[in-house]
């Protein structure tokens, strides 16, 4: 059987590159596709820049993945984003071409947190999910500590939460392993969000977290199923493909990357 999966990179990765030089490095590490970061490579509302990160893309072959923004990140005291923020970043999305938008939740608001704070993540998520609706963009959750997404069960009350405001356009979340837990347990964090997953942020990091990197091929362990769970998941909106996106190598160096696309491009073709 052949594997849906596809492999990728965010541009965070390599945010000391230039685009031009992150997709000459994708292209060079055989990766299929590119998650666009807003912090630095496609900044929220340079349509310009968008426009010209999408043709290099296209001249080279290399998918649009995501465009990976920040958008809910921000401790808030009312649940409403600024519209210029918002829209902003879906200026920019439009104009790469992008089929996804990655959002975050509130940091600090994890799902011990009141039920207040709780409720207002959930509002702040849908308004960006209707926005992104009429544009025709889907929208997935940042998977990370410190937020509501830090556990499945914590996401699960973000999408289930915007899924019963009646939104027609169903949310995503993306999904990356918690070094704090057993490779089992991890398994175990992504089983429970498969059914409404869209990408994954790949990379093997040691107890210390993003300071303790180290070789992909360390993390076989987790890895192999992992991908085989996500490449069994259900199929995202237009059939769209699934990536698995390859982020924060160790020394954030281009040969390592390098290294470890070949590591997941083999891993995927044993799926």
């Amino acid at each position: 059987m052949t594997p849906s999966l596809k492999s990728g990179m965010c541009s965070i990765t390599m945010r000391h590159l230039g685009a031009d030089q992150v997709v000459a490095l994708a292209v060079r590490a055989e990766l299929a596709g590119i998650e666009w970061g807003a912090d630095g490579h496609v900044p929220p509302g340079e349509t310009g820049v968008a426009e010209a990160v999408a043709r290099r893309c296209a001249d080279a072959g290399v998918a649009i993945t995501s465009y990976g923004t920040y958008l809910g990140m921000a401790p808030f005291d009312d649940p409403d984003l600024p519209p210029d923020e918002l829209g902003a970043a879906l200026d920019s999305a439009e104009a790469l071409g992008a089929p996804l938008m990655r959002v975050w939740t509130a940091f600090g608001v994890e799902s011990d947190a009141r039920e207040a704070d709780r409720t207002a993540v959930i509002a702040t998520t849908a308004a960006i999910v209707e926005a992104a609706a009429r544009r025709r963009l889907g929208v997935a959750l940042e998977f990370h500590p410190g937020t509501l997404t830090h556990t499945a069960a914590g996401a699960r009350i973000v999408l289930e939460g915007c899924a019963l405001k009646g939104g027609n356009d169903p949310l995503r979340t993306h999904w990356q392993p918690d070094p704090a837990l057993t490779q089992a347990e991890a398994l175990g964090e992504l089983e429970s969000v498969a059914d409404s997953l869209a990408h994954l942020h790949v990379f093997t990091w040691g107890p210390g977290g993003i300071a303790d990197r180290h070789p992909l091929s360390d993390g076989a362990e987790l890895w192999l199923p992992a991908l085989a769970v996500a490449d069994e998941a259900p199929p995202l909106p237009g059939d769209l493909p699934r990536y698995a996106l390859l982020e924060y190598v160790a020394d954030d160096d281009s040969a390592q990357l390098v290294t470890d696309a070949a590591t997941l491009n083999a891993w995927i073709g044993q799926i």
